[in-house]
């Protein structure tokens, strides 16, 4: 029987995974029959969304992991590898937006900011992943999934969001070196760019008239992306589905790129 989109026995960890997209991904994840782990520096979302998932009765578990942190991320890997053995799937989802009135008056603060989560935190992620999945895989063990979550701003230009819209650029490039380095050891990696999509980081703007009749109609499907419409994507990389597909990006974003 083919059964390449079930997850069960695997292991997955969603960074920024107790709300938004990378919730929508966990929760997808764990119905597939994924053990999920979610890092969040939300201690009160972590919570929530924890027992979320235990609900489709799999292992899972949550920890409050800033990602800029080397020390936290290299902790929290390692609690997950002493709890749960292994992990398959990363999902390094966990980012923050900060702009500024233009780019001439963006302090260096912020774009450090942005940086150390962005960029930084996907670095600190996968580093630590890809040392167990390399260790995995010489004692036979080959396998693995590293998804980047990027966005159309890589792409597009971003006013006055540069820092942002660098450091998805940055995701793709790391995205495609890992392909390249790590495929011997049986280990993919894409990249997902969102396109526009109802979370908290795009509140201050889903309920504008100009916003939505000038931006939203763009898109074909003609509405705002909702954090479960990433659920599909995310169980197909996760899954077998997926083992000879490496190098990618992959647009969700309603057709708005290409309209």
């Amino acid at each position: 029987m083919y059964k390449p989109f079930d997850l069960s026995g695997k292991v997955a960890l969603v960074t920024g995974g107790n709300g938004g997209i990378g919730f929508g991904m966990a929760d997808a994840l764990a119905q597939a029959g994924a053990h999920v782990v979610i890092w969040g520096t939300n201690e009160g979302k972590n919570t929530e969304a924890l027992a979320k998932l235990k609900a489709h009765g799999r292992r899972a578990g949550a920890r409050k992991v800033n990602v800029a942190s080397e020390g936290e991320v290299i902790d929290g890997m390692g609690a997950l590898l002493k709890e749960f053995g292994r992990v398959d799937t990363v999902v390094a989802n966990a980012g923050i937006g900060r702009g500024a009135r233009s780019f001439h008056e963006m302090t260096l603060d912020t774009w450090r900011a942005v940086n150390a989560v962005n960029a930084e935190g996907l670095f600190l992620t996968f580093r630590e992943a890809c040392k167990h999945m390399v260790e995995r895989a010489g004692k036979g063990d080959q396998g693995g999934s590293l998804i980047g979550i990027s966005s159309l701003s890589a792409f597009d230009g971003a006013p006055r969001n540069q820092a942002y819209a660098g450091t998805k650029g940055a995701v793709l490039s790391i995205i495609r070196g890992l392909a390249v380095e790590y495929g011997r050891y049986g280990v993919r990696a894409n990249a997902i760019a969102p396109g526009w999509i109802a979370t908290d980081m795009t509140a201050g703007v889903q309920h504008s008239d100009v916003f939505n009749s000038k931006v939203i109609t763009r898109a074909p499907i003609r509405r705002w992306g909702e954090p479960e419409d990433f659920g599909g994507i995310a169980v197909y990389l996760a899954s077998d589905a997926s083992k000879y597909h490496t190098g990618d990006t992959i647009v969700i974003d309603g057709g708005y790129k290409v309209f």
